[in-house]
């Protein structure tokens, strides 16, 4: 397992979350400049219509009643006129629009005027907009068109642009998460520019130079404490086989081997932490290691070691069963053992009988029939000093995390899970 992750919802890529954003806010301005250009002209041919009807009327009255004649474009009371016009209330000059498509005819803009008292006929022009209606359709279509062109052209530069951002913003993403694995010297470095994406890559990075140095702080101090132990406890250890034999010095020797081994515990993280640590590898068949690995806790569990004609099954590590067609794998065969028996362990002080050790290839389950590795483990890993639920348990903690480590150190995963049917399983594979 080469570290434990958040699960991440489902998402929808940065990158086109702002194109889309910068295509639909270009699309809402140009309609709204399309709308408004419309009304605009609209509004600007109908008054440049009336006022053209409504000279046409005053020059048509003076010559109709020097000469009384119609003037080009003058009508008596035509019947198109609309009934507005037909009956004015007096003998000023009138105008109505009138948006009626008479043949030719578009829309058009009608000014009448008595030509004497009440009574009299109704002269009357006529002014046709259908032209200049027909140039505002040209002319929305010619910026609908250009809009759309725009917009075909600006759209490919906000992806990139937003992909440049993205691309940073994702470098950052991919330094945080180097980190929470483990890498402490991961770093983001410049990332191209002056912005708040810089501003978050360097605040990135000067987390993760406090953290590296608040781990390495706390790594050397359990490393010292531990080293500074080592020799007191063994002396300890030694002065408790000079008591004379009884409960007392059965009981006070089982808490200085306790005491002792969380040493060696200790020990073991810091120089796994502390990169110390190189495997020995040699060919070694995969069944046999972890039978005798099993055998050495002292603890009941069930091996089986899949052989090539089938599963062979061993109760108990007396009985473990060696089987000559198992797999050979090349390994460090201490550090495998160290990780078998610390998962063995593990099962039996945290979970319930039966433990089973099955071997399968190159992948070896150990599993018991507990209440299962708590979801908080499940979810962040093996947290030293951090036994989970307190229904599992007491420990330290940290036998899960030396067999993560160890893992690591071979190449292999280790995986954590719990049993449909309940129980805490862990799966180890060891590389190819």
């Amino acid at each position: 397992m080469r570290g434990f992750r958040r699960p991440r919802p489902a998402r929808a890529s940065l990158r086109w979350k702002i194109a889309a954003l910068a295509a639909a806010t270009a699309c809402l301005v140009v309609a709204a400049v399309g709308v408004l250009v419309h009304l605009w002209t609209a509004r600007d041919i109908r008054s440049r219509a009336e006022a053209q009807a409504f000279n046409a009327v005053y020059s048509a009255m003076d010559v109709y009643r020097r000469t009384g004649t119609l003037a080009d474009g003058a009508e008596l009371d035509p019947a198109e006129l609309p009934a507005e016009l037909r009956h004015p209330a007096d003998d000023a000059r009138h105008t109505v629009y009138d948006g009626r498509v008479d043949g030719p005819l578009g829309p058009s803009v009608w000014a009448a005027q008595r030509t004497a008292g009440p009574g009299s006929p109704v002269l009357a022009v006529r002014v046709n907009t259908g032209p200049q209606l027909y140039g505002l359709h040209r002319l929305d279509l010619t910026m609908t068109v250009a809009s759309l062109v725009a917009l075909a052209a600006a759209t490919p530069l906000a992806v990139y642009g937003a992909g440049l951002v993205a691309r940073r913003l994702r470098q950052v993403s991919e330094t945080a998460v180097r980190i929470s694995a483990g890498d402490l010297d991961a770093r983001t470095g410049p990332t191209g520019g002056n912005d708040e994406v810089a501003d978050i890559a360097a605040t990135v990075d000067l987390m993760a130079d406090s953290l590296g140095r608040r781990l390495r702080t706390e790594r050397q101090f359990t490393a010292d404490v531990a080293h500074e132990l080592r020799t007191p406890v063994g002396g300890l250890l030694a002065t408790v086989d000079l008591l004379p034999p009884g409960e007392t010095e059965d009981l006070l020797r089982a808490r200085v081997r306790d005491l002792r081994a969380l040493v060696e515990d200790l020990l073991e993280i810091s120089r796994l932490d502390a990169g110390a640590e190189q495997p020995v590898r040699a060919r070694v068949p995969l069944g046999e290691v972890v039978a005798d690995a099993v055998a050495r806790t002292g603890l009941d569990a069930e091996v089986t070691v899949a052989a090539a004609h089938g599963p062979a099954a061993a109760h108990g590590p007396e009985d473990a069963h060696r089987s000559e067609d198992a797999t050979t794998v090349e390994t460090d065969p201490r550090r495998l053992e160290r990780i078998v028996s610390n998962l063995v362990v593990n099962a039996h002080r945290h979970g319930r009988a039966p433990v089973r050790v099955t071997v399968e290839g190159r992948t070896v389950v150990v599993r018991d029939h507990g209440l299962g590795f708590p979801a908080d483990l499940l979810l962040h890993g093996p947290r030293r000093f951090h036994s989970g639920a307190a229904g599992r348990g007491s420990g330290h903690g940290l036998g899960l995390t030396i067999a993560l480590g160890q893992a690591r150190l071979l190449g292999a995963e280790l995986h954590l899970d719990n049993a449909p049917d309940g129980g805490a399983v862990a799966t180890l594979r060891l590389p190819a």
